[in-house]
């Protein structure tokens, strides 16, 4: 199982970003959560087998129609991050 942070720039606010990666992120049994940030950007924490979790990031480069995503930066989770059952929308920051 691996953790990896994601954050999504570019317009993926106001074209569903969120709510089709939680979608997607469940379809495929990837858990973490995602969230809009006050810049504009997008960014997610997303746990699960290697291979799924880089299938997520390899959407979410793409996201849904209506988004066009100018950048997408990964980096390993922190290796304090608690494990997550499910994947959930969290309030903006």
């Amino acid at each position: 199982m691996v953790t990896r942070q994601i954050r999504v720039k570019g317009r993926v606010q106001g074209v569903g970003f969120r709510a089709a990666l939680r979608h997607e992120a469940r379809r495929l049994g990837v858990n973490g959560w995602v969230r809009n940030r006050a810049d504009g950007s997008v960014e997610a924490m997303l746990q699960g087998p290697e291979e799924i979790v880089e299938s997520l990031i390899a959407w979410a480069r793409r996201g849904p129609p209506g988004a066009v995503v100018a950048q997408l930066i990964a980096a390993e989770g922190d290796a304090q991050e608690p494990s997550y059952a499910g994947f959930e929308l969290h309030p903006t920051v």
